[in-house]
């Protein structure tokens, strides 16, 4: 597997020079689904998705950085349960120094022209999701008016908005510290925005309360995580996302849209737009998809990502 680093990762080579230093050199399609690595400037991520010996670890970590040109690389393990054993083992599945090389506790990296923080020792989580690529990108050529962010995570999303033109966009997330990191990004593209364009909370409390006042929007954004633990108990995206799509139609304008995002292997194509249309019936709203969107060049084959626009009534 080692002697494919080189050539998988020449395939992307393009991607630098058309604005995207921060992107998939290696899926998990391409190596028998034992490991992907993601790359942020000189900085490498190696995900696990299978069991290696810490000499195995090593000497992969190693092969990476010298195939792709790295000044470090980081690694997170991630076993099928790491979303329980996030809260009791983070230095174990996401150590905060890299495994080899020199320390980058924060790169700059660019998407598409657009600056972004990475923080590749920050969990398994290092500021961007690679493979919504091509929906932010959507969302910053369609940028309509009014844009609610759900779940922003660090605003990605709602960033793109405010560059393509969008007057008001709002970021909801149950994190300050991504909501802050989020504003950094906002910065970093010269972006001035109050903080009150930065909701923190549950975002279904801030759903409800948005009803309640009457404020729609010309796009609400879900990209909710596929499994979370929560005040009311606990999310599973393949039970509870047609409940979520109910609750954005109803903060939805007339004419408007909703961008929905799930980023799970288990759940088909086609039974997310089922929840989805369901959750649309029961917020008494009808809408067609107007746009499938996968993840980017870099995820061949992915199959994890669903994205789909709605064009609601």
């Amino acid at each position: 597997m080692i002697d494919r680093l080189a050539p998988l990762l020449a395939r992307r080579a393009h991607l630098p020079a058309q604005g995207t230093t921060v992107y998939r050199g290696v899926h998990t399609t391409e190596t028998a689904g034992q490991f992907a690595l993601d790359l942020a400037g000189d900085a490498g991520v190696l995900s696990l998705y299978a069991d290696f010996s810490p000499q195995e670890e090593a000497e992969l970590a190693g092969a990476c950085a010298a195939a792709a040109g790295l000044a470090g690389v980081y690694l997170k393990r991630r076993p099928p349960e790491a979303r329980h054993a996030a809260n009791v083992a983070r230095e174990w599945l996401s150590p905060p120094g890299p495994v080899w090389g020199e320390a980058r506790a924060e790169v700059t990296a660019l998407e598409n022209g657009v600056p972004y923080v990475i923080r590749p020792g920050s969990d398994l989580s290092i500021g961007l999701f690679a493979d919504a690529r091509p929906a932010r990108q959507w969302v910053r050529q369609h940028a309509p008016a009014r844009v609610l962010n759900a779940f922003a995570y660090t605003c990605g999303f709602g960033l793109n908005a405010a560059l393509g033109g969008s007057a008001t966009v709002k970021n909801v997330d149950l994190s300050r510290k991504v909501l802050a990191w989020g504003q950094e990004n906002y910065a970093l593209s010269g972006l001035n925005a109050p903080d009150d364009d930065f909701l923190y909370g549950d975002v279904f409390d801030w759903f409800r309360r948005l009803a309640r006042r009457g404020d729609t929007f010309d796009l609400v954004v879900l990209d909710p995580p596929s499994f979370a633990r929560g005040k009311t108990g606990l999310w599973r995206a393949e039970r509870d996302y047609a409940r979520l799509a109910a609750l954005a139609a109803a903060v939805t304008a007339p004419g408007g849209g909703l961008l929905t995002l799930l980023n799970h292997a288990g759940v088909p194509a086609a039974s997310f737009e089922r929840m989805v249309r369901l959750g649309l019936e029961n917020a008494g709203r009808r809408g067609h998809a107007a746009q499938r969107l996968g993840a980017g060049e870099d995820f061949p084959e992915a199959t994890h990502l669903k994205a789909v626009a709605w064009t609601l009534d």
